[in-house]
């Protein structure tokens, strides 16, 4: 089993920065794809990015390819979403995920943390 929480969120203009995080505690992490989602009020969740296990494989949505890096602290049990050039269209809850399946689907993730509100002011 694992368990994840997040970090890292905040209000920022349009434009700005944040770096979200996620330490993830159970001994799983380690083989376990990591996935970042948002979801604002009413929508479904939404996939934003991916890392595989291995660090060889990264998956981003379109619309935040070239804006946000996934990245992976194996050894500390941490994922990160590095996010620049943000948007008030990201404006959502930001969601941690690990599961055993790569992919891009929210049903391919087994555990979830709480979430971390990111919230870009135009």
């Amino acid at each position: 089993q694992v368990q994840l929480v997040e970090s890292g969120g905040g209000l920022v203009q349009a434009g700005g920065s944040l770096r979200l995080s996620c330490a993830a505690a159970g001994r799983t992490f380690v083989t376990s794809t990591m996935g970042w989602f948002r979801q604002v009020p009413g929508k479904e969740r939404e996939f934003v990015a991916a890392i595989a296990w291995s660090l060889r494989s990264t998956a981003y949505a379109d619309s935040v390819k070239g804006r946000f890096t996934i990245s992976r602290d194996n050894a500390k049990n941490t994922v990160y979403l590095q996010m620049s050039s943000l948007k008030p269209e990201d404006t959502a809850v930001y969601y941690c995920a690990a599961g055993q399946v790569y992919g891009r689907s929210a049903s391919s993730y087994d555990y979830w943390g709480q979430g971390t509100q990111v919230t870009v002011s135009s």
